[in-house]
């Protein structure tokens, strides 16, 4: 099978996924105890207004009907409309979706750059202190729950310490990009920046940097007892060619696959770690949506998460098949 029939065979499989998605969540609002009128409504509404509202929201259609028209309006780009915030759906969650992009990426960042030099260390010193520290931190990593790390990280660093900020989004990434033209402008924006986000990239990123940690650590242990490493240290090589050139490339196959699919986790797994820290992204927008019981906004915001995480697959398996081109014949 070429690559090109094996990307097109992803991106199929990934629009089933995607009207899986979209099906399942439509079908949430019926089996939801309560009515998406009461949303609306005014608390001492009579019959006559609840029927009109029901016959204005397209609620008096058949099941099959709604769920038709659903589709076609999601084609056209359209995600309804929000009554109880008078705002057009696809508007509101494109605008909440950035924040949540720049938290799962930052929160990525930080996992890479601490897990994959961790795991590398530990496994080419295995038994010796560092290697059990490595150990410790990716038990306590994967042991801590992102909530109560976010409320210790507020405490301590921004509380107590002063050094970040408790909560907010002071600026976008965008923004600090846009800024590199003037240098004085540029490090007080990415100062600002850093200052937001640190903390809920951190809190979010550190099951992420434990998981890596430990799968580097075992990609390399593994691959550093293989023939091929032998015969590039027989050969004379430096041990860091052998190590990051040759095995670490090896290890990264099954890291990328794992940086994939927790890139998707983390957008759509953000709803705490954006609550805890008052972030503007999709999880705080989906928390209120539910408080609120607005269906059209949370019915958006799912499947735009749901969405996300399908793309990013689809490009974990390019990026995949690029390193590894046996995967195509799978």
């Amino acid at each position: 099978m070429s690559q090109g029939r094996f990307i097109a065979k992803r991106v199929l499989q990934g629009v089933g996924v995607v009207w899986g998605v979209v099906s399942i969540v439509f079908l949430l609002r019926f089996i939801t105890p309560g009515s998406a009128i009461n949303a609306v409504a005014p608390l001492d509404a009579d019959r006559e207004t609840r029927q009109a509202i029901a016959r204005e929201l397209g609620l008096n259609q058949p099941l099959h009907v709604q769920y038709g028209d659903y589709l076609v309006s999601l084609l056209q780009g359209d995600m309804g409309f929000s009554y109880v915030r008078g705002q057009e759906v696809t508007t509101l969650v494109f605008s909440k979706l950035p924040a949540t992009v720049e938290l799962a990426v930052a929160a990525t960042v930080v996992a890479i750059g601490l897990s994959i030099p961790l795991g590398v260390v530990s496994a080419t010193r295995r038994n010796q202190p560092v290697d059990w520290l490595a150990t410790l931190f990716s038990l306590a990593g994967i042991s801590t729950p992102n909530f109560w790390l976010g409320i210790m990280l507020i405490l301590v660093l921004a509380v107590q310490l002063g050094i970040f900020q408790t909560s907010g989004r002071a600026v976008a990434a965008v923004e600090v990009a846009a800024a590199v033209v003037g240098p004085a402008s540029f490090v007080k924006t990415l100062r600002l920046w850093l200052a937001h986000i640190t903390l809920p990239a951190v809190a979010l990123g550190t099951y992420f940097t434990a998981l890596v940690t430990r799968l580097t650590r075992s990609g390399m242990l593994d691959e550093l007892g293989k023939p091929y490493v032998r015969a590039a240290r027989a050969k004379g090589l430096p041990e860091a060619v052998v190590r990051y050139k040759h095995a670490l490339r090896n290890t990264l196959i099954p890291v990328i696959t794992v940086l994939g699919l927790q890139l998707g986790t983390l957008i759509g797994g953000a709803v705490i770690t954006e609550a805890v820290f008052s972030w503007p992204g999709l999880g705080t927008l989906v928390i209120r949506s539910i408080n609120l019981r607005d269906w059209p906004v949370l019915q958006g915001s799912l499947i735009v998460i749901g969405t996300s995480f399908v793309l990013v697959n689809i490009l974990v398996d390019v990026v995949y098949s690029s390193l590894d081109p046996r995967v195509v014949n799978d």
